[in-house]
């Protein structure tokens, strides 16, 4: 089978032939559907970030991945089901971490990701998984399934920002969103889409016209430009913000974003940014971390319990929304194109290596039947993107 991979003897991502995999008890085995693009592959890709699986020479990329199951082997699932993957992994199977279903509290060195550290990816044409990491998905979002990952570091920020505001009674109305990327507009797609909260803003650094600003906008929230309001300037030019979340990577980011909350507010942290030296009033910054019971939470990686919840937030997210979000959906054969990261119309690719096909068991044909499911809303807008670019 195919696999798009790095190599420690080659630049860039690489299209090489692996075996296919045997499931092993408790394993399935999944035909990718999907796989999606984010910045962490790009930081692998450029040797910032990733660990090679333990003597190999070679790193399957992709986290971000949506499959239809090909072989259930000893488990529960069903062949036809659709899945997505969750990312870490016990590298000894012992891990009172992954016990409790909470491989994202993990702390460093104690877990593999898969397509990430330590353990190969989901960009082949098949993978096998043990069941408990697949997380059902109805067949309706088989063509964007690749999505739940993303969207389940949203849920889980949100729920640690919620959670260390439940000593009282919190009210919010105001968010702001520090970066329009992939990650950036799908915490703004949820904010805007819960009754939740009243205003929302998302910050930037784009000129009009511009596909970011434009569903930013059309969400109903306020686009702000950040080389004319910088972050700790936006309480007075807009309002201070109850809850932020800041998706840039920009290290100054998480200390300016004290300054932009309001009394009682919390700031989520999920870029990981570069080293990076500057000044900050540290006096200041504990005194109104303080003295205005604020507070900032970092966040990475998330567990089944945000896989769920996500799945059923992108159900509930605009066709609108998700076909401008995913900018290309590129064939196996034209895999680069989907890492090509310097046109500010791109915002979210993927690469699909296999065609979706509902299934079904034929009692009068005694045997497994398949037939292409009907394109229909944004699949449409995406076959005939795939069929472009193919």
């Amino acid at each position: 089978m195919q696999a798009i991979a790095v190599s420690r003897d080659s630049e860039g991502p690489i299209c090489i032939e692996k075996p296919r995999p045997e499931p092993e008890p408790g394993e399935a085995l999944i035909q990718t559907l999907r796989v999606g693009i984010d910045g962490t592959d790009h930081e692998i890709i450029n040797g910032s970030y990733g660990e090679y699986p333990d003597g190999e020479d070679h790193l399957v990329l992709g986290h971000e991945a949506v499959g239809m199951v090909e072989d259930p082997g000893t488990t529960n699932l069903e062949r036809g089901d659709i899945v997505t993957p969750t990312v870490r992994r016990s590298p000894n199977g012992d891990s009172v971490y992954f016990d409790r279903g909470e491989p994202d509290m993990a702390p460093e060195g104690s877990y593999h990701e898969r397509g990430i550290i330590g353990s190969h990816g989901y960009f082949s044409e098949f993978f096998t998984s043990q069941a408990h990491h697949l997380a059902s998905i109805p067949s309706s979002l088989a063509q964007v399934g690749f999505l739940v990952e993303p969207l389940s570091v949203v849920h889980k920020a949100i729920e640690l920002a919620t959670s260390s505001r439940s000593s009282f009674t919190w009210e919010p109305t105001a968010a702001l969103v520090l970066g329009n990327g992939s990650l950036g507009l799908l915490m703004l797609a949820h904010l805007t889409t819960t009754d939740t909260y009243k205003r929302c803003y998302c910050l930037g650094r784009r000129d009009r016209p511009d596909p970011t600003i434009d569903i930013i906008e059309r969400l109903g929230a306020t686009y702000i430009d950040s080389r004319e309001t910088p972050v700790d300037m936006i309480p007075s030019a807009y309002e201070s913000m109850d809850f932020i979340c800041e998706a840039t990577g920009y290290a100054p980011h998480a200390f300016k974003t004290v300054d932009a909350l309001a009394p009682n507010g919390v700031g989520a942290l999920l870029g990981v940014p570069d080293s990076l030296n500057f000044e900050i009033d540290g006096g200041a910054l504990h005194n109104e971390l303080v003295l205005h019971n604020k507070a900032l939470i970092g966040s990475v990686n998330s567990n089944m319990s945000h896989f769920e919840t996500a799945t059923e937030d992108l159900r509930t997210f605009p066709d609108w929304f998700i076909d401008s979000l995913i900018t290309d959906v590129y064939p196996l054969s034209k895999f680069m194109h989907a890492f090509d990261d310097d046109d500010d119309t791109t915002i979210k690719t993927a690469v699909q290596l296999s065609a979706y096909e509902e299934r079904w068991w034929s009692h009068r044909k005694c045997g497994w039947t398949s037939q292409t499911r009907a394109v229909e809303g944004w699949n449409r807008g995406w076959i005939e993107r795939l069929a472009r670019n193919g």
